[in-house]
């Protein structure tokens, strides 16, 4: 059956349709889902699944519910639904061709990926749109980005494909397996894919805003990367130490007491351009290193990271987009797993998930995110679309 949603103005023609399933039969989750978002004319519908579900009945079931509804998606670690965050359900949307224009492309074999295919990918992409939807304006486009998260290929892809879209702004973020950290997927014309990517513009003439936020800055504690794998983003030295030793000492910690809580309580940032970015760890390894869900190098400077308010900082970023565009009728959003391991442990997940619900958020807990030519972790990204201005009368 599917999720009950707030009480709250029913969707009119034109715009998003947002729903979500607790069903955990592929078949039955499919079809629920679909009657909640279906629209006659939609140009895109997108899906976030639990690895909890057969993947391989959850395929064949979305194919065949949606049929030649433009179907795109990925698993998720964590889903954000219209009643805030669940777990091992399906959610999703779909956009009206009456509002919005999309197209989508898929970018295989990651693991073989050439800067000039992104770049190539990019400006075929636009050039379907520009024929799909010819009527242009200044800042009517953003890109949305999928990716298998476990390629540790995102910064390439990212870059490649963010220095061809001229001024359009992108986000995404990198699919999830719970937190078994097996396998991820992304979904792209009825099938799931790994290694793979998924590009989408969407071109409307809804206010947009596309958006990043994090609630770390840098403490005092400093570190050097004296040993790193940059291309399985494994750190074996920290300080000259082995690196799981010597930042559990730098936090405070024993070696064994390191899990994903931890991490998620104690990231660590590196200084870009002025700007902190946070770089989180995935797990410690058998031989002491740690793995990264960033690039990683040595002799790069590490920070521990200390938080902020991580309640106060979302309502910040959220008053900013009501400012800007109104009262979102969709958030498409990126929240990494990590910040929901924060959530739980300090006991705002439901509290944090009641604000993205009031506020029409859709999307999926990540193990990384993309923001303009960067990939990111511990971040909370993606578009929030508002009201054309003939339409906030009724909104």
């Amino acid at each position: 059956m599917g999720a009950s949603k707030p009480a709250g103005k029913a969707p009119s023609i034109g715009e998003p349709r947002i729903g979500s399933t607790t069903s955990s039969d592929p078949v039955g989750a499919a079809g629920a889902l679909f009657e909640e978002i279906q629209q006659d004319d939609c140009t895109l519908a997108v899906v976030f699944c639990s690895t909890e579900f057969n993947l391989g009945e959850m395929e064949s079931a979305l194919a065949s519910t949606f049929g030649d509804i433009p179907l795109i998606g990925c698993t998720s670690a964590g889903e954000i639904t219209p009643t805030g965050y669940t777990n091992g359900t399906l959610t999703g949307f779909s956009l009206p061709t009456e509002s919005f224009t999309a197209v989508s492309a898929r970018i295989d074999n990651l693991s073989d990926f050439e800067i000039s295919s992104g770049h190539r990918l990019a400006k075929d992409l636009i050039a379907d749109l520009n024929f799909k939807q010819p009527k242009t304006f200044p800042g009517d486009t953003f890109a949305f980005l999928m990716i298998d998260g476990l390629s540790c290929s995102e910064e390439t892809i990212v870059s490649s494909i963010y220095s061809a879209l001229d001024d359009i702004p992108l986000f995404g973020g990198s699919a999830g397996d719970g937190l078994d950290f097996n396998r991820t997927f992304v979904f792209y014309e009825g099938a799931f894919h790994t290694n793979s990517a998924v590009l989408t513009l969407v071109r409307t003439n809804n206010p947009f805003k596309v958006f990043k936020t994090q609630h770390f800055i840098s403490s005092d504690k400093k570190m050097v990367v004296t040993e790193a794998d940059p291309k399985t983003r494994i750190v074996s030295e920290i300080n000259a130490e082995p690196a799981g030793r010597e930042y559990a000492r730098l936090i405070g910690l024993a070696e064994e007491e390191l899990t994903p809580m931890i991490f998620a309580t104690y990231p660590v940032v590196v200084k870009v351009g002025g700007t902190d970015h946070v770089r989180s760890i995935q797990k410690v390894n058998d031989d002491g290193g740690l793995t990264f869900f960033c690039a990683i190098d040595k002799g790069v400077v590490l920070t521990v990271a200390k938080g902020v308010d991580i309640v106060e900082n979302l309502e910040e970023v959220l008053d900013e987009i009501h400012q800007e565009i109104g009262k979102p009728q969709l958030i498409l959003g990126c929240d990494c797993v990590f910040r929901s391991l924060e959530l739980e442990r300090s006991q705002l997940k439901q509290k944090v998930g009641e604000i993205l619900a009031t506020n029409n958020t859709i999307g999926f807990n990540t193990y990384g995110e993309q923001f303009q030519a960067m990939h990111v972790n511990q971040t909370f990204t993606g578009v929030a679309i508002g009201y054309r201005d003939d339409e906030r009368e009724n909104s």
